[in-house]
């Protein structure tokens, strides 16, 4: 039946960035479709954990900054003999700076440039070598933005970050569909986390961006549940390299 295809009964997943926000919707989402989470936070989950325990799901708590991606070979030696596999990785980890181009710093390109796209690649990269190893396929997800679709305004190393993204989600689905491992990519549009606290809180910013958006709201981190779910489980197996926009209606505009 096409509902069992959606089922994640018996799969890890490790989620990265899941303290907070989008991504502890997307470990909790995975969890109620049957995944046991491997969660990589540079500080404490215990909010998440306590989630995905109610669910009946385990919970494996690992601290790294991905900022160093040295770290992740010690990720993967931790999160495989947990479950004895891995199934899914969700590259969620991700910072965004924010000033003039003109003005633009180094150490802020850099910082951003080695969490949000240089970690999702060698991340990607460790997973997607166990999946070889295990003979099984795999999932991969990677978080974009709508900034990998537009150029956006003073947040340069984040616009470049997030179309590197969309464009090594679909590289490495060229490479990789032949072992039956799926990558793709979510774009959030404009989600109500803490990231976009200051956005919210500015009356004229945040009634511009409502006057744009045809669902009439900000998004919520329930609203990625749905789409993460489906590119990890069986039901996407024919989708590979996709970016899904999940943003209320944001680009059609």
């Amino acid at each position: 039946m096409v509902l069992e295809q959606f089922s994640l009964q018996g799969k890890v997943a490790i989620v990265t960035g899941c303290n907070t926000g989008l991504g502890q919707g997307m470990a909790r989402a995975l969890a109620q479709a049957g995944a046991d989470i491997v969660g990589v936070n540079q500080s404490a989950a215990r909010e998440t954990m306590d989630q995905v325990q109610a669910l009946g799901r385990s919970f494996l708590d690992l601290r790294a900054n991905l900022g160093d991606s040295g770290c992740i070979d010690g990720l993967m030696r931790q999160a495989v003999p947990w479950r004895g596999r891995v199934d899914i990785l969700v590259n969620n980890a991700g910072i965004i700076r924010r000033e003039d181009a003109i003005k633009f710093s180094e150490k802020d390109w850099d910082d951003v440039m080695n969490i949000n796209l240089k970690s999702v690649f060698f991340f990607s990269q460790a997973v997607a070598r166990q999946f070889i190893a295990q003979k099984s396929g795999g999932k991969i997800v990677n978080v974009a933005s709508m900034l990998s679709f537009q150029g956006g305004v003073r947040v340069p190393s984040y616009t470049a970050s997030k179309s590197g993204v969309m464009g090594i989600t679909r590289l490495m689905a060229n490479e990789w569909a032949g072992y039956r491992i799926n990558v793709n990519a979510i774009a959030p549009g404009y989600m109500a986390t803490n990231n976009t606290a200051a956005l919210r809180a500015d009356e004229s910013r945040n009634a511009s961006i409502l006057e744009r958006i045809p669902a009439g709201r900000w998004g919520v981190p329930d609203d990625l549940a749905g789409p993460v779910v489906f590119l990890s489980s069986a039901a996407s197996d024919y989708v590979n390299g996709y970016t899904v926009a999940v943003d209320g209606g944001w680009l059609a505009r």
